[in-house]
């Protein structure tokens, strides 16, 4: 294995960059001679914060979605009730969008607040969000994060998670994809391969640094401080590096079910799910996004009319029926994550896996049958959040509260410095964490 010589440890330490590898869960340190144990580690560290995204193209049918004043109370409707027993753990937002127009080509936005196309110039560029999180993990899991969904539907695939560059992330497209990714080792021929594209990139870097070096010595102090700005992101580049080449030769975690196979994403939403939980119990990753398009079968529910089709309900209220039916079905896969979620205790403290998950679910689109993308349908369940309630914004155009406030407060509670997001104003005023 290639390692970082002295003079380069010097050059870094010396522009004040450290390379110091985090506690990997799935292997054993050695601190002051002894073994320490994922049991004794645990002892010490505090459990991970997670994020869990999951949204749909259509959006959820308005008048089965949000409750009437009466019901408002228990966030009672007949979509939220597959959610009664998790009431105590989500909190149901009320006019929370992102200002923007467009129908189905604005869906993308869920999670960046903004068109691609006007993304240009502002903060993290059309990043989304489950990316801005992952980038604070980085290395530190074996997947900085995991994208699921479709590369078929409406708009030729998963448009829901986007890097800082404004690249769609494309998605995992099954059960049995996400299953060999997370328990499955590649071989020692896939590993070399992955070895050899770090060695390269390592040798780049090193280039870069001694370029830099060089010219740290002709420069002003103001200049230097513009050249220790751009050394900070190389440290980003050598942590990545580092713990890239340290994951491969940490073996995946021992598959505790039997593969799954693939029937198609109505069928699969259940096995997806369940997978996701898996990767968050292993630490494999802390964050994952799940979109559910147009690839979704409804004739696997009983249902003759296409997904796409029953959006454009014309107010025709058999369409109506057969649509809510087929939301009623995210729901309760969404509510049944939840509960696998509670069902898990964190080790050695007295929280589950949920306590320690942000999981977001929503949808870009507020009404598919009018194309409009306001008054979002968004519920927040765990992740250390006080729930149990619906957090009402202003419906005034003047007054309305950016969706990505919202997304401010949940990068901080993750961990990430920041105060700002795409069109944020600030953080979500009245979504407090448990703690405080």
């Amino acid at each position: 294995m290639k390692r970082i010589d002295s003079r380069r440890r010097a050059f870094l330490r010396a522009a004040g960059i450290s390379v110091a590898l985090p506690a990997l869960p799935s292997s054993a340190k050695i601190v002051a001679g002894q073994t320490v144990t994922e049991e004794t580690r645990s002892d010490r560290v505090a459990p991970p914060r997670r994020m869990v995204c999951v949204g749909n193209e259509f959006g959820m049918y308005p008048g089965a979605f949000w409750p009437t004043d009466e019901q408002l109370q228990d966030r009672s409707s007949r979509l939220l009730d597959p959610l009664a027993p998790h009431r105590e753990h989500f909190t149901l937002f009320r006019h929370l969008d992102h200002g923007v127009k467009g129908g189905h080509f604005a869906v993308h936005t869920f999670l960046t607040g903004v068109k691609a196309t006007e993304a240009k110039g502002m903060p993290e560029a059309g990043m989304s969000l489950d990316q801005r999180a992952a980038e604070h993990v980085g290395s530190q899991t074996r997947f900085p994060s995991l994208t699921i969904g479709s590369e078929s539907g409406l708009h030729g695939g998963c448009r829901m998670s986007w890097t800082r560059s404004g690249t769609r992330v494309p998605p995992i497209e099954g059960p049995r994809e996400l299953f060999a990714k997370l328990f499955v080792d590649g071989g020692e021929s896939a590993k070399q391969q992955m070895l050899d594209r770090i060695s390269f990139e390592s040798s780049i870097l090193d280039t870069v640094l001694e370029d830099a070096n060089a010219l740290s010595r002709r420069l002003n102090s103001s200049d230097r401080a513009k050249l220790d700005e751009y050394l900070s992101s190389i440290r980003d580049v050598e942590l990545k590096l580092t713990l890239d080449r340290k994951w491969q030769h940490i073996s995946k975690p021992n598959a505790p079910i039997d593969p799954p196979v693939d029937e198609g994403l109505t069928k699969d939403l259940p096995k997806i799910y369940d997978l996701v939980a898996l990767a968050l119990q292993t630490d494999s990753t802390r964050i994952a996004t799940i979109e559910v398009g147009g690839s979704f079968a409804a004739s696997d529910l009983g249902i003759k009319k296409g997904y796409h089709a029953l959006s454009h309900h014309g107010q025709v209220q058999e369409n109506i029926e057969q649509l809510v039916a087929i939301e009623l079905y995210q729901v309760e896969q969404f509510a049944r994550f939840l509960e696998r979620l509670r069902s898990i205790r964190e080790p050695n403290t007295d929280g589950t896996l949920l306590d320690h998950t942000m999981a977001l679910f929503g949808s870009g689109m507020g009404n598919a049958n009018s194309h409009t993308n306001h008054d979002l349908p968004v519920i927040l369940a765990g992740g250390g959040f006080r729930h149990g309630r619906t957090l009402s914004l202003p419906e005034e155009t003047n007054q309305r509260v950016p969706l990505t406030n919202l997304f401010v407060s949940m990068l901080q509670q993750f961990g990430v410095e920041t105060d700002t997001f795409a069109t944020s104003t600030g953080t979500l005023r009245g979504l407090e964490s448990s703690q405080s």
